[in-house]
């Protein structure tokens, strides 16, 4: 029963913020681009703000898998940064924080890049 729970609140974290996203692509002008960057941003504001933090204590994966995650992350990173080497870490927080992942993208894009067969519309 505490599986359930647990999962129900990553599927209800996760379905909220995936549901905001395409209410803002179906009501709103804006592009994915600029939502995609919107997500990000909110995510680092939220972080900031300690709004996110506890999102993120109840939804778990839920919160940090949606690219608001990747604002939370970046936003947490910098906030470490900052506590441990003062002003510096507000430009080097972020990246420490997410080189795992953005390695992970590059790489995971090659290695698709070699397999797929892409081509220009």
């Amino acid at each position: 029963m505490d599986l359930f729970m647990e999962l129900f609140k990553v599927f209800i974290t996760g379905g909220i913020i995936c549901s905001i996203g395409q209410l803002l692509i179906d009501k709103t002008k804006l592009t994915p681009a600029r939502i995609l960057v919107l997500f990000v941003t909110m995510g680092v504001i939220l972080t900031f703000l300690g709004i996110y933090e506890p999102i993120v204590n109840f939804g778990k994966a839920g919160a940090t898998v949606p690219i608001s995650g990747f604002g939370y992350a970046l936003g947490t990173g910098v906030m470490e940064e900052i506590d441990k080497v003062g002003f510096l870490g507000i430009f080097t927080g972020g990246v420490k924080a997410c080189a795992a992942g953005i390695s992970a993208a590059v790489i995971f894009g090659f290695v698709a890049s070699l397999v797929a067969k892409p081509t220009i519309k």
